[in-house]
């Protein structure tokens, strides 16, 4: 009787320590990481766009495609 009393409360004490120093720990970090990934995912949504723009913007021609430049070897 005395043997299955010090077994239960073994199996509970180490229940308690799994569940407490093990399964709430991971649950937070993975909480954790999920909630930085949709940070970033959202902030690279928001980039996109202003990349997108950034990139459509025509630039100016260096040289008129009609200009030619002689070159010269200089010794």
């Amino acid at each position: 009787m005395i043997l299955r009393y010090i077994l239960w409360t073994l199996l509970a004490y180490f229940l308690y320590k799994f569940v407490f120093e093990f399964i709430v720990p991971l649950a937070r970090t993975t909480k954790q990481i999920k909630k930085q990934v949709t940070d970033f995912q959202n902030r690279m949504q928001q980039e996109q766009p202003e990349k997108e723009n950034a990139h459509s913007k025509p630039t100016k021609p260096t040289a008129r495609s009609g200009d030619y430049i002689d070159f010269e070897e200089v010794n």
